[in-house]
């Protein structure tokens, strides 16, 4: 049984539920922002988890950040939103995200299948 499986099975009915959702927005291409919320221990990143395996299983770039460095260790090549991304540590509103597009970095945001932020229990 490879990665996937068994994370597939170890899902609940209601993870399975929002992994299809997702899996079936991703696989047709359809884009959006998919927010899942819980309370600490609901499963949370174990969903992203299996999300990201699957994608990657496919050959397909996966980003996963979080919000802190103590949830980007939960999560499999996992960053901070602002070491990915070279955001600053203070943004104000006026803040302009000024990606090169001629750097890695823009290469790869045009290459990714889905970014996964990880905020941590609400």
């Amino acid at each position: 049984m490879n990665e996937f499986d068994r994370m597939f099975l170890a899902l609940t009915n209601e993870q399975r539920d929002i992994f299809l959702d997702i899996m079936s927005d991703v696989k047709e291409n359809k884009g959006g922002v998919f927010f899942v919320y819980g309370y600490g221990g609901t499963g949370k990143t174990f969903l992203w988890k299996t999300i990201s395996a699957t994608i990657r299983s496919d050959s397909h770039i996966v980003l996963n950040v979080a919000s802190s460095g103590i949830a980007s260790l939960l999560l499999p090549g996992g960053r901070t939103t602002h070491s990915q991304f070279i955001l600053p540590f203070e943004v104000t509103e006026d803040f302009i995200c000024k990606i090169n597009p001629h750097r890695e970095l823009a290469r790869l945001l045009r290459k990714i299948q889905i970014v996964s932020l990880s905020g941590g229990a609400p």
